[in-house]
C-alpha cells in the first residue's frame, strides 16, 4: 500500500518538477530490494498474478526512463543542458543501480531452473569477444532422458512473461547490451548442459586423436545423435524461446540465436574434423559414413542463420571433403591389404579363407550405404579427377564409381585366392579350395540385393561358369584313377579272353584302397555352404556308384568260389552311398563295417 501511494503521488509530475521525486523513489526501491528488506521473487511460480512489487518496480523504471528521455529532448540549448544536468546525472546514477539490480534478478530467474545447471568445464564454445562467460562449476552427468520428446528450454508462461518484462525494461532504458550478455551467457551454459545429457562434450578435441577406436566409435555415435537432435529439436526450441522473450526486438532475438547456434555448429564441425584426423583404417569406414550422412543434411540451418551461414557452409563442406578423402583412402587400404597379403600357410582342409569372409562381409555391410558411397565416390572423383586412369574412365561410363571399386576389389580377391590355392600340394584340394571360396563369394553377392545389382547378372554367370570348371577339375583329379579300377578293359587273359580272377581281385583291392584314402581325407574337408556340399555329394554318387554297381554285378561271380570274398568286395553299392555322405563334413570319419 505504501508503494502504491508513493506511485500515485509522483504519477502526474512534469519532467522538470518530478525528476527528483522519481529518482529518489526509485533509489529507495533499489536500496530496499538490494538490502533484502523486500523481495520481488514470487514463491509460487504457478500463481496467476505476478509479484506486484516487481511490476511496480518495472513501472517506475519505465517512468524514469521516459522522464530522462523527455529531459534530454527538451535540453536543446546550452543553458538548458546546464540547468538539467544535475537531474540527468541523478537519473543516470539511479538507473545504473536499478539496471544492476534487474541484471542480477534476470540472472537469478534464468539460472533458477533445474534444467540449467552449469556443465563440466571441459566442454567449451568459442565465444565471441563481446560475450563474457559466466562462472562454471563441475556437475555430475545428468541421467539419460527422452531427448526426442522433451523440450529442454520449456519455461513456464509466467516466467516467460516476467523475463520479457525485465528484458523490455532494460532495453528501453538503453541497457540492451547488458541484457544481451546475461541471456547469451546463460543460454550457452544451458545448451552445454543439455548436450551433456547425451554424454557429449566431456572430451577435449586434442584428446580425440589419442583415443582408442572403441572409445572414439562411441563418441562418433553420440556426435551423430547430438547433431541430429540439435538441428531437429534444440535449435527450433532455442529460437522459439528467444522470440517469446523478445517479441518486439527481433534483431536481438536473431542475434542471440545466431551467435549460439554458430558456436555450437563450429564445435560440432571441429569434432568431425578432429575425428577424421585420426589414423585411417578399414574398420572406421562405417562410422565415417554415418558422419558423412549426418553432415549431408542441413546442419547449418540456412533458414535460421542469416549471418555467417556462408562461413559455416564452407566449414561443413571442408569437413565433408575430409571424410570423403578418408573413406576413399579406406577402400585403397582394403585393396592394398588384399594385394599385399602374402601369407604362406594354406587354410586347413580347403575351407573358405578368413580373408574371403572378411572382404565379402565388409562389402555386404558397405552396400547398406550404397547410395551414400556412390555419392562419396562421385564427389571424390571430382576432387581427385586427375588421379583417375583411362581404364577406369571407360568402365565408369557403364558403372558408378562405387561399382568400379567393388569390381576392382573382387578382382584382387580372386587373384589372392588363386595365389592361396597354389599353396596346396594336392591338386584336388586346390580346386576344392577355389570352388569353396568362389561359391562363398557368389552366394554373398546373390544374397545381397545391393551387391548383386552393382555386380550384375553377367558377373554372376561368369563366376558360376568358373565354379563349374573348378568342379570338373576336382572330379578329374580325385576320381579319374578310381574309375579306372572299375573299367572292364584289361581283365581278360589268354587266347579265350577269359576273365582273370587275380586281376579282378586286384581291381577290387585297388578300388577299396583308393576309396578309403579319399574317404579318410575328404571327410575332413570343409564346405560351409550346405547346397554346395549336397551338390558335390550328389555328383560324386552319380559318378561312382553306377560304375561300382555295374562292376560288382559283372565280376562278382568270378569271386564267389573264392574264400574270404568280403576281403575284396568290401562294400555294397549302398555302403558307398553312405560313405559319400561323410564327405566335406569337416570331421574325420571312420569306415563303417560292410553291410551283410
Amino acid at each position: 500500500m505504501e508503494m502504491s501511494s508513493r506511485m500515485n503521488e509522483v504519477e502526474d509530475v512534469s519532467p522538470a518538477d518530478g525528476v527528483p521525486e522519481l529518482a529518489k523513489e526509485l533509489e529507495r526501491m533499489v536500496d530496499r530490494y538490494s538490502s533484502g528488506r523486500s523481495n520481488f521473487v514470487w514463491e509460487d511460480e504457478e500463481a496467476e498474478d505476478e509479484d506486484m512489487s516487481l511490476l511496480q518496480f518495472l513501472a517506475m523504471v519505465d517512468r524514469i526512463s521516459a522522464a530522462s528521455a523527455s529531459l534530454s529532448s527538451s535540453s536543446s540549448s546550452s543553458s538548458t543542458v546546464i540547468a538539467f544536468q544535475e537531474e540527468l546525472d541523478q537519473i543516470a546514477f539511479v538507473l545504473e543501480k536499478a539496471m544492476s539490480l534487474l541484471e542480477k534478478h534476470l540472472s537469478h530467474l534464468l539460472h533458477d531452473d533445474p534444467k540449467s545447471k552449469p556443465p563440466n568445464k571441459s566442454f567449451s564454445f568459442n565465444s565471441p569477444s563481446y560475450l563474457s562467460s559466466v562462472p562454471e562449476s563441475p556437475s555430475p552427468r545428468p541421467p539419460q532422458q527422452d531427448h526426442h520428446t522433451q523440450d529442454p528450454f520449456d519455461f513456464s508462461p509466467q516466467k516467460i512473461s516476467t523475463l520479457n518484462k525485465i528484458a523490455t525494461a532494460m532495453i528501453s532504458a538503453g541497457y540492451h547490451i547488458e541484457c544481451y550478455l546475461v541471456f547469451a551467457s546463460f543460454r550457452r551454459t544451458a545448451f552445454r548442459t543439455t548436450l551433456q545429457t547425451f554424454g557429449f562434450g566431456n572430451t577435449r578435441m586434442e584428446d580425440l586423436c589419442k583415443m582408442s577406436w572403441e572409445s572414439l566409435e562411441a563418441e562418433i555415435a553420440t556426435w551423430n545423435q547430438v547433431v541430429w537432435h540439435c538441428t531437429t529439436v534444440l535449435f527450433k526450441s532455442e529460437r522459439k524461446l528467444y522470440k517469446s522473450i523478445f517479441p518486439d526486438h527481433p534483431s536481438i532475438s536473431q542475434n542471440l540465436f545466431c551467435d549460439l547456434a554458430r558456436q555450437v555448429i563450429v564445435h560440432l564441425l571441429n569434432f568431425a574434423q578432429c575425428a577424421v584426423l585420426t589414423k585411417w583404417t578399414t574398420e572406421k569406414l562405417f562410422k565415417f559414413l554415418d558422419m558423412y550422412e549426418t553432415l549431408r543434411e542441413d546442419v547449418i540451418g540456412g533458414s535460421y542463420l542469416e549471418s555467417g551461414a556462408k562461413e559455416l557452409a564452407y566449414e561443413a563442406g571442408t569437413a565433408r571433403d575430409m571424410i570423403v578423402e578418408a573413406i576413399m583412402a579406406m577402400f585403397c587400404d582394403l585393396k592394398n591389404s588384399i594385394k599385399n597379403d602374402n601369407e604362406r600357410i594354406p587354410v586347413p582342409n580347403g575351407a573358405v579363407h578368413p580373408l574371403t569372409r572378411y572382404v565379402m562381409n565388409y562389402l555386404k555391410y558397405a552396400c547398406e550405404y550404397k547410395d551414400t558411397l556412390e555419392e562419396v565416390f562421385e564427389q571424390g572423383e571430382r576432387i581427385n579427377e586427375k588421379e583417375v586412369n583411362e581404364v577406369e574412365d571407360v568402365e565408369k561410363r557403364k558403372n558408378s564409381g562405387f561399382a568400379v571399386q567393388l569390381m576392382s576389389i573382387m578382382d584382387l580377391l580372386d587373384a589372392n585366392v588363386e595365389r592361396k590355392s597354389q599353396l596346396y600340394r594336392d591338386d584336388a584340394l586346390r580346386y576344392f579350395f577355389l570352388m569353396n571360396n568362389g561359391r562363398y563369394v557368389v552366394q554373398k553377392v546373390k544374397g545381397c540385393e545391393e551387391l548383386h545389382e552393382l555386380m550384375g547378372d553377367n558377373w554372376c554367370r561368369r563366376r558360376q561358369s568358373g565354379l563349374r570348371l573348378y568342379h570338373k577339375c576336382y572330379q578329374r583329379e580325385t576320381w579319374t584313377k578310381v574309375l579306372q579300377c572299375l573299367k572292364p578293359e584289361g581283365l581278360q587273359q589268354g587266347t579265350g579272353n577269359k576273365v582273370s580272377k587275380q586281376l579282378v581281385k586286384e581291381r577290387f583291392k585297388c578300388f577299396n584302397r583308393m576309396f578309403e584314402e579319399i574317404h579318410k581325407c575328404q571327410s575332413c574337408w570343409m564346405v560351409s555352404d550346405q547346397q554346395l556340399q549336397s551338390e558335390l555329394r550328389v555328383s560324386i554318387s552319380s559318378l561312382v556308384i553306377p560304375a561300382y554297381r555295374s562292376f560288382v554285378g559283372r565280376f562278382k561271380q568270378h569271386l564267389e568260389s573264392t574264400r574270404h570274398i568280403d576281403k575284396y568286395i568290401k562294400y555294397h553299392p549302398d555302403d558307398i552311398e553312405l560313405l559319400i555322405d561323410d564327405f566335406f563334413a569337416g570331421n574325420a570319419a571312420s569306415m563303417p563295417r560292410r553291410r551283410s
